[in-house]
């Protein structure tokens, strides 16, 4: 695993950027005790701050460019997510049924999106309730995603 262009500090906790040439290729949920690491180049710096200022709005669209990832069914899966405005939530169910699949599908796409917060998956739950997140079914990437849709107004 290649290291972080950079690690910066969101109200939820440290938030990992992985940019180059212009492009963002990854972004990560990390651990509370993650150290902070300042941006190494360009391409990482314009990253946090967009996610500095979609912090301050949430309804804000991001203006990052990713880099291509994902399989073509995961990309249908994280430009339906995409679609999700700000303060609502879609059921996994329910992006299924769009989609012409499963919610289990879904949920392993949600669970693979390299981008959280660009595609918001934390605005899909089950069912059931909140659902998972980040491939966690508990823990503090649970609290991240109760934090993320009180920030938005969805909960």
């Amino acid at each position: 695993m290649q290291p972080f262009d950079a690690v910066i500090a969101l109200p939820f906790g440290p938030f990992g950027i992985r940019a180059a040439d212009g492009t963002v290729s990854e972004l990560v949920f990390l651990p509370p005790d993650s150290p902070l690491q300042p941006p190494a180049n360009d391409s990482a710096g314009a990253a946090a701050q967009a996610l500095r200022d979609w912090i301050d709005d949430p309804g804000r669209i991001f203006p990052l460019p990713l880099r291509s990832r994902g399989t073509a069914f995961q990309r249908r899966v994280w430009a339906e997510i995409s679609a999700i405005p700000a303060g609502q939530t879609r059921r996994y169910g329910d992006l299924a049924q769009v989609l012409g699949s499963a919610a289990r599908a879904v949920g392993q796409a949600c669970g693979a999106n390299p981008y959280p917060l660009v595609v918001p998956c934390h605005r899909v739950t089950s069912a059931a309730g909140l659902g998972g997140f980040a491939n966690a079914s508990d823990g503090w990437l649970l609290e991240v995603k109760r934090w993320l849709l009180r920030h938005e107004g969805a909960l």
